[in-house]
């Protein structure tokens, strides 16, 4: 995993969760901007998975449980795309909350397998 493209994803995951929080304190349902914070963030995690794909064949292997990173990208991935999917289904203010709990999941879930990574 590489230190820098991980706090790229946190970075961006949390201020996805701050402008989903703020549309959902406005009162106002899913737009342009907290979809694509959420696309973002997704696609983010997917070149995640090819870097983690790669990264063991340059030698930069897990210290940590593989199975448990495994676990974590896969689920920090399909998160957003869950969450987006409802959004559209949804189109409340209530789905910009359950986007911007997701962004926060998916940076903590980042973090963690940064750590797991080690």
């Amino acid at each position: 995993m590489i230190l820098g493209y991980a706090i790229a994803v946190i970075a961006v995951a949390l201020a996805g969760a701050v402008l989903c929080l703020v549309e959902a304190l406005r009162k106002r349902g899913p737009n342009d901007f907290t979809m694509g914070a959420t696309l973002v963030v997704a696609l983010l995690l997917l070149v995640q998975i090819i870097i983690s794909i790669a990264a063991p064949f340059s030698g930069n292997t897990a210290a940590g449980d593989p199975l448990e990173f495994w676990m974590y990208l896969i689920v920090a991935f399909l998160l957003p795309l869950g969450a987006g999917f409802w959004a559209l289904v949804d189109r409340t203010r209530w789905a910009n909350l359950v986007l911007a709990v997701v962004h926060l999941s998916a940076a903590v879930m980042t973090y963690r397998m940064l750590v797991i990574w080690g």
